[in-house]
């Protein structure tokens, strides 16, 4: 296996032995040795050492011979996983895929202005996908496309990319589903697609989903009121109902309220949002609050008025439905 997957290598160093023996053997203590052929020594001598140099730089740039998660995309060094990156925007192709792309890039970051008739608050993917769907510990979208399908328990069925998109638009968004086969779901899909380039196909990323917390914490929603006061009210406002600007898109989103998601998101469990509290808030002060103040504010915030979910009795139909979801 790695004599295929790395050939140069092991030719390069064959070479190196082959030459090595030819020095051996022209060694000699032979007192009629000839000048001419100490100088033919000392030039084999020579090239097994430059060829025993390259080959030391080769193997240390080569992944190992099994490490599928090796790609041009980074590697975790301590999960050996591939790493989160946002592609450089000017690999978009220009053809009719770098199209879809780059409506779907539109979409995750103006999602209730381009899709007025399927999000029924004011929210956009990136309100909680943050850095363009694209940033570790966010939720990031990079390399879903190949991970779905999978089983999800909240279906207690195994779900496509599409259906888990569905499921934000009718939970994060308050809307309706998009149509499986319409060109925003492929826009969406390919953008997602185009973040996982150099991606190895099916490997779940490092820095996927949120940070974990402790889910044996027991919250204290009048601590968590008090911290939301001190932290998070100057963005979020008072009552999390958000700040806007004079064109009705949002500086800092709604986490409660009319304009925020619905109780059937997973952002509106406890655990879940204190998750990604935990990671990444107060905004540019991730991983700075304990996991227990990180329960406690999303204790508070996330049983705060909004809008609620219909069918929320059917989630879960194995009966194996986390602590902390709401009915």
């Amino acid at each position: 296996m790695k004599t295929l997957l790395y050939p140069k290598c092991s030719v390069l160093i064959a070479t190196v032995f082959a030459i090595s023996a030819v020095g051996i053997t022209g060694c000699s203590d032979h007192t009629e040795t000839k000048a001419v052929d100490r100088v033919e020594e000392a030039a084999a001598l020579a090239r097994v050492k430059d060829l025993e140099a390259r080959a030391e730089v080769i193997k240390s740039n080569m992944p190992a011979a099994n490490d599928i998660t090796a790609t041009a995309g980074g590697t975790d060094t301590a999960s050996g996983k591939p790493t989160i990156k946002m592609p450089d925007e000017s690999t978009i192709p220009d053809d009719e895929f770098g199209a879809a792309v780059r409506r779907g890039l539109q979409i995750a970051n103006h999602t209730y202005k381009e899709m007025p008739n399927n999000v029924g608050n004011q929210l956009n993917c990136t309100s909680c996908h943050l850095g363009n769907g694209s940033e570790a510990y966010a939720a990031p979208w990079n390399n879903m496309p190949s991970v779905y399908p999978i089983y999800r328990t909240r279906a207690g069925r195994v779900n496509t990319i599409q259906e888990r998109i569905n499921g934000c638009f009718e939970r994060s968004m308050n809307g309706k589903a998009l149509d499986l086969g319409s060109d925003d779901m492929n826009a969406m899909v390919a953008y997602m697609s185009w973040l996982s380039q150099d991606m190895p196909f099916g490997v779940s990323p490092e820095g996927r989903g949120f940070v974990k917390v402790d889910k044996n914490l027991e919250p204290n929603t009048d601590n968590g009121k008090k911290l939301f006061a001190e932290k998070c009210s100057v963005c979020h406002g008072a009552t999390g109902e958000g700040q806007y600007n004079d064109d009705g898109t949002y500086v800092y989103p709604a986490v409660a309220g009319e304009k925020s998601f619905n109780d059937g998101a997973g952002m509106a469990r406890t655990y879940t949002a204190a998750a990604f509290i935990k990671g990444k808030m107060p905004f540019g002060q991730g991983n700075t609050l304990t996991d227990q103040e990180a329960v406690d504010i999303a204790a508070y915030f996330t049983h705060l008025p909004r809008p609620v979910k219909a069918n929320k009795d059917k989630d879960w139909p194995k009966g194996d439905a986390p602590k902390d979801v709401r009915r």
